[in-house]
């Protein structure tokens, strides 16, 4: 289950995105081994904008994504097993309003 931005951070420019994983328990283990442990283990891996390159995520804290210039963008978050396999998939469409860089 991935949430929605948090409008009150991405009007600052910050994209934080919460998200949840049922039956399956987010930490940081990789490999072969860990597909026969007991909940399930996983991770997330993260896209932008179709990037051609992703990053992993096993901290199972929001996402915080900062620094995207304005306009429409794309985060795409896979969860994964603990040997890469995408098991599920969501992508969140959002949009980085303009700034007003005149106030800090």
């Amino acid at each position: 289950m991935v949430d929605p931005p948090l409008p009150e951070q991405l009007a600052k420019g910050l994209v934080v995105i919460r998200y949840r994983a049922e039956n399956l328990r987010i930490v940081p283990v990789f490999g072969p081994n860990a597909l026969d442990v007991s909940p399930r283990l996983g991770h997330i891996h993260v896209t932008v904008d179709d990037a051609a390159w992703h990053w992993a995520d096993a901290s199972g804290e929001p996402l915080i994504i900062q620094d995207l210039p304005p306009g429409p963008h794309k985060v795409w978050i896979g969860l994964a097993d603990p040997t890469h396999k995408i098991l599920d998939s969501k992508t969140v469409d959002l949009v980085v309003p303009p700034r007003d860089n005149t106030h800090h």
